[in-house]
This record gives structure tokens, C-alpha cells and sequence, in this order.
């Protein structure tokens, strides 16, 4: 499935229910065999990422709840009881074979803004080359419910981005993407391979499960997000033997999802990935030609209408006017002057706002299609 020699940087993510064993605990033996696993990717020459959930299901199991708090400070709580056994869990293992790991916790914050952006993407690259293996979480202790990445399926996609990872593998408790429900339908197949930017393959998915937020969707979702940075995504059931070392070898494990597109900047992956928008544009037929089609930046005479508060070079969604994302990037005018925009062609501006600025609303150069 996937050409070992030619991959040399892997995220590895790991899901609740795997690790701790539906809940009832750290399953301590399963981590240590896929602490194996990576060890040996590593000594075939791949520098890994491993992104691991667990810390909120662990810290509800010692807490002694019977499901997983809904109120963000308990959830805060419970992440900062179980991160302690997570990620010491981790290091011993890691370090009975000699190899050092490093704990990084990150937010929606940290990914959203450009400089904390680059501070991250320039520690992990460090770590991996200083030949440490990061381990990664969401840092819930801190997060909130409007500010937190949502899912590690996300996490995952995010750093596959900020590393320019080949292959990104989601480790979870199904075979992979299934043709059907197969509690449903009994006559389900595995999909063994498709490309991760179609959105077909949404209609096959389900819904997360107790101990996890993400579920088959969140994990197409960030199949395509980690696409854009030219990752390819594998699918798999963690429970198999030698998951990990099998799909390095290349056999068909799980659901592969194909980037199938060259990747893209650095800089538009960060405009891609910027999680939360402060507005959103709405534009017309010719403005989406424009943008989709050829390339264009988005200019005023394209807008329909415009919703939220921003500033100039804030994060905004484009839209259709059918309610679709076609794009996102960088304003070059605050909310209140494209509001006097709207419709308006360049020579306009001046009589509009009472002065003269850029002709582009976004500049292509800042955009990023979705």
C-alpha cells in the first residue's frame, strides 16, 4: 500500500478507544507493542509523529465516571489527570529502546497565528531531527469549547501539515472506511482505497463513538485536510498485527485515501487550516468562476453580502450562494468597508470609502481554495 523507502515522515495517531482499552484504563501491552512498531519505522529511516487521544478517557476511568464529562472545565480536569499516565506510559516505553520522546501540547492558537504557526512547525521539525518522537495531544486542559481543535483526527491533519508529512495513519477500532454500516447491513465491504478529496465518501461514514469525539467523518475530513500539504491517509484497524510495519511494507491494510494533488505552500496550508474565521462572503457565479476556474482574487464587484466582524488581515470564509466554502484568505479591508464594497468595481472605492486602497478584497496570493 505504501512504498516504505520513499516515505520518510509519518503521523501516527492513535485513538481513545484503543488506548484505553474502551475505557477501562490505559491498555498499557497494546502501547507498548505499538511503541515497537514505531521503533522500527525509525530504524527504516522515517521520522515519526506520534499523535495520541486518551488523556480525557484516561483521566475519566480514574476518576471512576461512567462516561465522559460534558462541561469543559471537567473534561479540562479530567485531560490534566490522564495526560500524567499517558504520556509517562509513553516514555518508559520509548525509553526501554533508548529513544526520547517529547510531550506537545497544542491549541487551536497555537495553529491559528501565523508566528505561533512557524514556532511549531520549527520545534517538531527540530525534535525530529534531533531523532526524538514527539508525542502530540490537543492540550484540553486549556482549551475551550470554542476554541478547541475538536477532534485529534484534526490534530493529526494539522501536524501532517506543519511537518509535510508523506503519510498520515489513523489507527482507530474499525477495519476502515466500510461500503455500509456493517451492523446494518451485513453484506458491508471494506473500501480499500479512494481519494481523499472526494466528498462522496462522506455519505459512507458514521458518528464518533462515547469515549472519542471523531468518528469515520472527522477521519475523512482530515484525510483531505492532510491532502492539501500532499499526505497520503491510511485507515486502519490498530488492533491488527503489526499494523504499522505491514503498511510501511506496503501490504492493503485498512482504507487508503490518496492525496492525488501536489502540495501546497506552507503559507496556504496555514490559511487553510485556520480553524476559526472572523467573517464570512458571500460572492456571486462569476466571483467563484473567477476564484475556481482561473485563479483570480476576489474582488468587491463579486459580493453579495457579508456577516461578521473582522479587521484587515483577518481570516475569512468565501462562500457560494448555495451556502458552500469554495475559499478562505486574508482580508484586505475590515467588515464595515466591504459591507460599503459590496458590488462596487475598483474605481468605485474611492467616492464609497473616502479614500483609494487595494483592488482586491483578498489577494489570490493570500487565499487558498477549499
Amino acid at each position: 500500500m505504501v512504498n516504505g523507502c520513499k516515505q520518510k515522515k509519518w503521523v501516527v495517531k492513535i485513538g481513545s478507544s484503543l488506548v484505553t482499552n474502551n475505557g477501562l484504563g490505559l491498555d498499557l501491552e497494546s502501547m507498548r507493542i505499538w511503541v515497537q512498531q514505531i521503533i522500527q519505522l525509525r530504524d527504516q529511516g522515517c521520522q515519526v509523529v506520534l499523535v495520541s487521544s486518551g488523556a480525557v478517557a484516561e483521566g475519566v476511568s480514574r476518576l471512576g465516571l461512567k462516561q465522559r464529562p460534558t462541561q469543559v472545565h471537567m473534561q479540562q480536569a479530567a485531560a490534566a489527570i490522564g495526560q500524567m499516565g499517558l504520556v509517562h506510559a509513553y516514555e518508559v516505553n520509548f525509553a526501554e529502546q533508548a529513544v526520547a520522546t517529547a510531550q506537545v501540547l497544542l491549541t487551536h492558537d497555537d495553529l491559528a497565528d501565523r508566528t505561533r504557526y512557524l514556532n511549531a512547525r520549527s520545534t517538531l521539525s527540530s525534535l525530529l531531527d534531533l531523532g526524538v518522537v514527539p508525542v502530540v495531544n490537543e492540550n484540553d486542559t486549556v482549551a475551550t469549547a470554542e476554541l478547541c481543535l475538536g477532534d485529534n483526527d484534526t490534530l493529526s491533519a494539522l501536524v501532517a501539515n506543519l511537518i509535510n508529512a508523506d503519510t498520515m495513519v489513523i489507527l482507530t477500532d474499525q477495519a476502515g472506511l466500510m461500503s455500509a454500516d456493517p451492523a446494518v447491513d451485513k453484506g458491508a465491504s471494506l473500501i480499500q482505497s479512494g481519494d481523499a478529496n472526494d466528498d462522496g465518501l462522506m455519505s459512507l461514514a458514521g458518528a464518533g463513538g462515547a469515549l472519542g469525539r471523531g468518528g469515520m467523518k472527522t477521519k475523512l475530513a482530515a484525510a483531505k485536510r492532510a491532502a492539501r500539504s500532499g499526505t497520503d491517509t491510511v485507515i486502519a484497524n490498530g488492533r491488527q498485527p503489526e499494523v504499522l510495519t505491514r503498511i510501511f511494507k506496503g501490504e492493503s491494510i485498512g482504507t487508503k485515501l490518496s492525496a492525488n494533488s501536489e502540495p501546497v505552500t506552507a503559507r496556504k496550508q496555514w490559511l487553510a487550516n485556520g480553524i476559526i474565521a472572523k467573517g464570512e462572503i458571500v460572492v456571486d457565479e462569476g466571483a467563484q468562476r473567477a476564484l475556481i476556474g482561473q485563479g483570480k482574487s476576489l474582488l468587491a464587484v463579486g459580493i453579495q453580502t457579508v456577516s461578521g466582524h473582522f479587521v484587515r488581515g483577518d481570516l475569512v470564509v468565501c462562500s457560494n450562494a448555495q451556502g458552500f466554502e469554495i475559499a478562505r484568505g486574508l482580508v484586505n479591508y475590515n467588515s464595515s468597508e466591504v459591507h460599503q464594497l459590496v458590488g462596487a468595481t475598483s474605481d468605485e472605492y474611492l467616492s464609497k470609502l473616502g479614500y483609494k486602497g487595494d483592488d482586491e478584497i483578498i489577494h489570490r496570493d493570500n487565499l487558498v481554495l477549499a
